[in-house]
């Protein structure tokens, strides 16, 4: 398998993807942490996604489709990823019974992560919301930026302010 993934070195603030490009490869991260992120009509960022070691990045309908992606893939800090191109995934998955199950059950495991932060999103406070990402990925509150933060709970970062303070006093 090693010869159909290419390494490569991110430094903070480098971009694997930019929003406009069509994508050739997913990326898995093998250390370190990004962020996949759009930029709305007005110039605003929203953060959709964080990925640290162990988690992949892939817009797959671009990639599939051979169209432009509007995501963003930005290093938060140093970080070493694996690019994959899809037909080399796709051998990958047809050759190695145990890789295609893993595969399978961190797919199954993104799609419930995905519903649960719409659920939340649409049903929870910020405080709320705020407390379930800490409980959910404690490591990655610990190492993003404040405003990532906030960007990624659809809050402002005086509002996430506020939010931790009160959950520091408790």
């Amino acid at each position: 398998m090693r010869p159909l993934f290419v390494p490569r070195v991110l430094g903070t603030g480098e971009f694997a993807q930019r929003g406009g490009e069509v994508p050739t490869h997913a990326l898995f991260v093998a250390k370190g942490c990004l962020r996949s992120y759009v930029i709305d009509a007005k110039g605003d960022e929203h953060i959709v996604q964080f990925a640290p070691e162990d988690w992949w990045l892939a817009d797959n309908p671009s990639l599939v489709a051979k169209t432009p992606t509007p995501y963003f893939y930005e290093a938060i800090e140093e970080s070493e990823i694996l690019l994959v191109d899809p037909e080399s995934h796709q051998a990958i998955v047809n050759t190695v019974p145990g890789y295609a199950a893993a595969f399978r059950v961190g797919l199954q495991r993104h799609a419930a992560a995905k519903d649960t932060r719409i659920v939340n999103a649409l049903t929870m406070s910020a405080e709320e919301r705020y407390v379930a990402f800490r409980e959910t990925y404690p490591s990655i509150a610990e190492r993003v930026p404040q405003w990532m933060l906030a960007s990624y709970l659809g809050v402002s970062p005086e509002t996430l302010s506020r939010v931790r303070k009160g959950f520091l006093r408790k």
